[in-house]
């Protein structure tokens, strides 16, 4: 039964990914800040510019005017200063109800006006300074903007450029404009901290699940399970982590029986061997040739199977010893072939051929030849008789194809990945006699694939097996592919 995990409440890759989101949002909104307040900053001064030039020029067109209207003298303006305040009311802000708002004020102060007659006397200026106000503020860069009346130049109008005013405007609206951005970024932070909260609570339950399951899968633990939520790349590693459990619990499984079928297949030569020493010590039989060969037989099979055991255990360890060296595989074939002729004759089985020319590899003549014999072997142990067996061998320039091809019986289609497989037969009622140990199908494909080729089985046009077999030619890169 597959087995779900609990997931633990806290995970310190949880923790780390939550401190890496907050800290990385955090740092976002305080660069959006800094560039925001420095954009609001720069083009709020750029704005003041702009207007208060525009300002200073409708107010020294209005002094103008008034200096014609009043006789071609500035003495009402010396007379009545208060004067100078209702002329930049009525001109900045014309038929407004209203008191001017801060930002207003501050942009159209009278106060920072400087009005001059055409001798350069000062008519308005700012008030002098007290002691108790502090020390005075170093003067600036004024702005002039000269006073005209009918082309004539009457006086001149002065004013201190909105840089040297940004105390003033920072605590009117800059402080407004940040403390509302502040709010934003502050609702941005609290956003970041939920979201990250939320997003390393949810990758830390899976990635705690995932270590957890890896954990009791190197325990030996093959039956735990992830659960596949969604399409996205964890549900796909989820996938892919069920899949190489289930991989490992097969393997697990084909191991158990691969022991248990060695245990049987050495059983039965051993309880042979042990009934005919038996039956010798009894005096059951006698010790006569006779004898001594039944022995022998017994004991040859032993050595043949556990022969063939420890060439696939070499061959599951990468360390079968194989001697690659130039050949023609054309003609290993072929040789075999036509020695096997006769044997293949007596079990009414019937060999065809085409195996023209020559076909360089880089191959080991004796486990070529080792490869064929389990070929022929398995074609004449399961072909009925009369029975046919054609065998082709073309080429390309990469690769060569053996096409080896017998008449009935046939093998049933889910059975055909199988026919490698260890041990494995098609009919369990074969006898070990009959059917042989079940390894040469194995030590078959891994002869192939020590010599960087592939064996694939399928149904054969005369009814039988058909064995498709390629190997690299000679410089050519190994084959990629499943050589069972």
């Amino acid at each position: 039964m597959n087995k779900r995990l609990r997931r633990p409440a806290i995970s310190p890759l949880g923790l780390k990914l939550f401190a890496t989101i907050l800290l990385v949002n955090v740092a976002i909104c305080g660069l959006i800040f800094l560039f925001v307040s420095r954009s609001l900053d720069q083009g709020f001064i750029d704005y003041l510019e702009r207007t208060q030039a525009n300002r200073a020029a409708i107010l020294a067109e209005a002094l103008g005017d008034e200096w014609a209207n009043r006789g071609g003298d500035w003495q009402w303006l010396r007379d009545d200063p208060r004067a100078w305040f209702r002329l930049v009311r009525h001109q900045l802000w014309p038929g407004e109800q209203r008191p001017p708002s801060a930002i207003q004020r501050e942009l159209g102060n009278p106060r920072d006006f400087i009005v001059r007659d055409a001798n350069g006397e000062t008519l308005i200026g700012p008030p002098p300074h007290r002691d108790d106000e502090g020390p005075p503020e170093p003067p600036g860069t004024l702005e002039r903007v000269a006073i005209v009346s009918d082309g004539q130049r009457v006086g001149e109008l002065s004013y201190r450029p909105p840089r040297e005013l940004m105390a003033r405007m920072d605590r009117i609206f800059l402080e407004r404009q940040q403390r509302n951005l502040s709010i934003i970024i502050g609702s941005l932070a609290l956003a970041s901290l939920l979201l990250a909260g939320g997003l390393s609570w949810w990758l830390g339950r899976r990635t705690r699940g995932m270590a957890l399951a890896t954990r009791r899968l190197t325990e030996g633990d093959y039956s735990v399970r992830l659960a596949e939520r969604g399409r996205d790349e964890l549900a796909r590693l989820a996938h892919d982590f069920n899949l190489l459990a289930e991989t490992l619990e097969a393997n697990r499984r084909s191991r158990q029986r691969w022991v248990a079928d060695i245990a049987h297949e050495l059983r039965t030569p051993l309880a042979v061997l042990r009934g005919e020493i038996e039956a010798l010590q009894d005096g059951i039989r006698r010790a006569d040739a006779d004898s001594l060969n039944s022995l022998a037989q017994e004991v040859g099979q032993l050595e043949r199977l556990v022969s063939d055991l420890r060439l696939l255990a070499q061959s599951d360890a990468g360390m079968l010893e194989v001697n690659l060296v130039p050949l023609d595989i054309a003609g290993s074939l072929r040789a075999r072939l036509d020695d096997a002729r006769g044997w293949l004759d007596d079990a009414g089985i019937e060999l065809d051929i085409s195996i023209p020319g020559s076909a360089p590899i880089l191959g080991d003549p004796q486990r070529l030849h080792q490869l064929w014999n389990n070929l022929l072997a398995n074609t004449r142990a399961y072909t009925d008789a009369p029975g046919h067996l054609r065998v082709t061998l073309t080429q390309d320039t990469q690769r060569v194809t053996i096409d080896w091809q017998d008449s009935a019986p046939g093998v049933e289609a889910q059975a055909l990945p199988r026919l490698t497989e260890r041990l494995y037969r098609v009919e369990a009622s074969r006898s070990r006699r009959s059917g042989g140990s079940g390894l040469g199908l194995s030590i078959a494909a891994a002869l192939v694939k020590a010599h960087g080729g592939t064996l694939a089985p399928s149904s054969s046009p005369l009814g039988g097996l058909r064995w498709t077999l390629q190997v690299p030619l000679a410089n050519a890169p190994p084959l990629q592919g499943d050589s069972r």
